[in-house]
């Protein structure tokens, strides 16, 4: 009877958390100031070997003049350039200077409907079959042939100036995107295109949703200059955010979920609160052959085709690879879509109710259609990022912002690195009072680049190099740049760079060996 009583008592003892919900919410807070200046406050030592340019964006704005925005995937993005360079590192941030950013400022208050719940004030007549939509830049940044780009994956890309982060405009890709074209925002870089005699390209796409959603892909070589472009169409509506490669494929998860566009069209509620998952209904893994001039290496498909697997919901990708007939996808899996609800406030997610994403495998036989699926990490997990070089290719290592704790959802407060060759893990971890973004593998060697742009050869192995993340520390309201040894990501930051102010909760970035500050 006792065993009862102990055990009925310590069920409702409610457990001790990594995070403090309080605590975390500081974290999104509109950053309006724009800075510029050298890093001086330093635990521990920059790598003398860490030269380059950290570029990350996400929304900055979570507020105009006071007036909240609804989710922070709506918020102005903001470019944050950490440069490093002989062992010191200076930091700017700017925002990028949108039509819609440069219109709200002016006006001192929301004019625009966000994807993500934002409403302009007054109520659905303000907001009634008012489509237009404000590309905010916010979502990712990328340099690529000599011009630095702003990405957010419903619209063309802002091309800004690498140097000062200035905003240059709008930017048509020298002509490749047509008026309204989209250029999504997670492209990979495919360190030795065979179609391209082993050069690197630039591989991107473009959804068109609808009844029938059309993918478009576009393939840039290292100049910016469009190398291939193809389309395929697809049957129902796509909600795609992701895609991922092979030498011989691109791949998407095209995730079971309905669009109702009714309430949007009264203006009752934004796009993103009008897509409704579909549990009963699988996922669609769509693999489409990479175009080339030659005929398509035997075994090969040469149609695009979907294979069906169990249902889930994807947003993140962290590699993909062939072998033999089969295609190995690694990505980040939820049972279902996270809903944004109406009338929902982001700062008050209950955590502890959602089911946590988490690092799941793949694997599709090209041959019988079948798909089998593994976890490879059941730590609620985000934001993966590999070796560029691996990209597309056999990998080992995998690193991804992740909660504290083994089980449960929670904040992201720790970076594990997961071996998906063997089962031990490294975990480096924030907790209690750090929060942390996408970590950024950047390899040690400079061998790792030619010309700015990954070549597909290690230099050394595949975790030799350093692993940057952005971490909030609610102690001082700041942020901090945390330099991580890859190899030993358990024994913590080898440098640790405070910033001045804290930066909002991101989403993603790149390393570029490039370094635009001159010390």
């Amino acid at each position: 009877m006792q065993s009862i009583q102990l055990n009925e008592r310590a069920a409702t003892v409610p457990p001790i958390l990594s995070y403090n919900r309080e605590e975390w919410q500081t974290g999104y807070r509109s950053l309006s100031q724009e800075y510029d200046y050298w890093i001086d406050d330093i635990t521990g030592e920059i790598p003398q070997d860490l030269q380059g340019t950290l570029f990350r964006n996400g929304p900055g704005l979570l507020d105009i003049n006071g007036q909240k925005i609804h989710h922070p995937f709506d918020g102005d993005g903001m470019i944050c350039q950490i440069s490093f360079k002989n062992g010191q590192a200076h930091f700017r941030n700017r925002f990028v200077r949108t039509e819609g950013y440069l219109a709200e400022q002016k006006a001192g208050r929301i004019l625009y409907r966000g994807v993500f719940g934002t409403q302009k004030p007054g109520g659905w007549l303000a907001n009634a079959f008012d489509f237009k939509l404000k590309n905010i830049a916010n979502t990712n940044v990328l340099y690529w042939g000599g011009k630095l780009l702003a990405l957010w994956e419903a619209a063309p890309p802002h091309r800004l100036d690498p140097n000062t982060l200035e905003t240059i405009g709008l930017d048509d890709l020298d002509g490749i995107l047509q008026h309204g074209s989209a250029f999504a925002a997670h492209p990979w870089i495919d360190p030795a295109s065979e179609q391209d005699n082993g050069t690197p390209c630039l591989v991107n796409f473009a959804i068109k949703p609808g009844l029938s959603s059309t993918i478009t892909l576009y393939e840039l070589d290292p100049a910016g200059k469009l190398l291939r472009q193809y389309s395929h169409t697809i049957p129902g509506f796509a909600f795609i955010h992701d895609f991922a490669i092979t030498p011989h494929y691109c791949i998407f998860f095209q995730n079971p979920v309905k669009f109702n566009p009714l309430p949007f069209l009264l203006g009752q509620r934004s796009a993103g609160e009008c897509i409704q998952f579909q549990p009963g209904k699988p996922t669609q893994i769509v693999v489409i052959p990479r175009q080339s001039e030659g005929q398509p290496a035997s075994g090969h498909l040469t149609q695009a085709r979907s294979f069906p697997t169990l249902s889930g919901f994807v947003f993140h990708h962290a590699n993909a690879f062939e072998q033999g007939n089969d295609l190995i996808i690694d990505s980040v899996c939820y049972e279902d879509l996270p809903a944004v609800e109406p009338g929902a406030d982001y700062r008050q997610t209950e955590f502890a109710k959602l089911e946590p994403g988490q690092l799941w495998r793949f694997r599709v036989n090209l041959s019988t259609g079948t798909v089998e699926r593994q976890l490879l990490e059941g730590r609620c997990c985000e934001f993966p990022y590999v070796h560029p070089a691996r990209a597309g290719r056999p990998y080992r290592y995998a690193y991804l912002a992740a909660a504290h704790d083994e089980t449960g959802n929670a904040p992201h407060q720790a970076i594990v690195k997961v071996d998906v060759e063997s089962e031990p893990r490294q975990l480096w971890s924030a907790a209690p009072h750090g929060y942390v973004g996408e970590p950024i593998f950047v390899p040690r060697s400079s061998e790792a680049f030619n010309h700015g742009l990954p070549v597909a050869n290690l230099p050394g192995e595949e975790d030799e190099g350093w692993v940057l993340t952005l971490v909030y520390d609610t102690q001082r309201q700041c942020s901090d740049l945390v330099i991580l040894d890859a190899q030993h990501l358990e024994q913590g930051p080898v440098a640790r760079l405070h910033l001045k102010h804290h930066v909002p909760y991101g989403l993603h970035g790149s390393f570029t060996p490039h370094c635009f500050i001159q010390s």
